[in-house]
């Protein structure tokens, strides 16, 4: 899971929910300095949260841009039912899709590890709400397949235990991800922030987004006839996907490609600068909002 390198709010954001056609969202929304260049919505991976995108706010705030990165529906701050059929992933396109159009269309789409695969099924369904699409730390189809055993591992823990008992043994288990190391320091109250997320995202969330990860199919070539910008970006290093295969995948959407060096898996809280100065480079040659 992505370590946030802080978890104070930048000044210029400010927490609140989004309501949309389908439900509020938890969302961190950080308007942009100056006159505006567009929107940006960030959407998280597994076991993630909007939370996992706070240093990228400020950043990007500054260079124009307006950021908002969302709880999907049952992740950690914002509500979602109880029954696994709710989180498809269809479902969860749709609300992106409706996230989108919440913000006013014409979004700059961002989707982290799980929220890749999410992102590219909200474009495939539609791609009309969106500026371009970035796919960070996300590969063509599933995880990798040590990773999907550890998954399995975890969907079978979740569907005997609860979540606090899962917790616990996990901790048992740490480290657990292969990363590179963060740029500073891990600030005071990361793991009981950690433990909370953890606690607070629906168990059924968490089973139904496993399962994806481990059964995704390569929807490279659906994406590719899509005509909207593309970027890939991950860090040098991926232990869910491998590096490799997230380069055919760039080549083969004929997307924008950065690798960020010194980051693994989160290049957003690892290296937020450098992933920030990536982003806005990317969003700048798709030139300005259009009506």
């Amino acid at each position: 899971m992505s370590r946030p390198p802080f978890l104070t709010l930048p000044p210029r954001a400010e927490a609140h929910r989004l309501p949309t056609s389908r439900g509020d969202f938890a969302a961190h929304d950080a308007p942009p300095a100056g006159a505006s260049r567009g929107t940006v919505l960030l959407v998280p991976g597994f076991t993630g949260s909007k939370e996992d995108f706070i240093a990228l706010l400020e950043p990007i705030a500054a260079a124009g841009y307006r950021a908002v990165a969302v709880d999907g529906r049952g992740q950690y701050e914002s509500p979602g039912p109880r029954e696994a059929a709710a989180y498809a992933q269809e479902e969860l396109a749709r609300d992106v899709l409706a996230q989108a159009a919440a913000l006013g269309g014409r979004v700059h789409l961002l989707g982290h590890s799980f929220g890749g695969l999410v992102s590219r099924a909200a474009v495939l369904l539609d791609a009309s709400p969106f500026r371009s699409l970035t796919i960070m730390s996300c590969g063509p189809g599933p995880i990798a397949a040590e990773q999907q055993a550890r998954t399995r591992l975890l969907i079978d823990a979740l569907g005997q235990l609860d979540k606090e008992a899962v917790w616990q043994e996990m901790r048992k288990q740490e480290p657990q991800e292969p990363q590179e190391p963060g740029p500073v320091a891990e600030p005071a109250g990361l793991d009981e922030f950690l433990h909370r997320r953890w606690t607070g995202t629906a168990k059924e969330q968490l089973i139904a987004a496993g399962r994806q990860l481990t059964a995704e199919p390569d929807r490279t070539a659906e994406l590719a006839a899509v005509p909207l910008p593309k970027h890939v970006l991950s860090g040098r290093l991926d232990y869910a996907w491998p590096v490799p295969s997230i380069d055919a995948m760039a080549k083969e959407l004929s997307a924008v490609r950065t690798v960020v060096e010194g980051a693994g898996h989160s290049p957003n809280a690892e290296r937020p600068a450098e992933t920030a100065e990536a982003l806005v480079r990317f969003w700048g040659r798709t030139g300005p909002v259009t009506a």
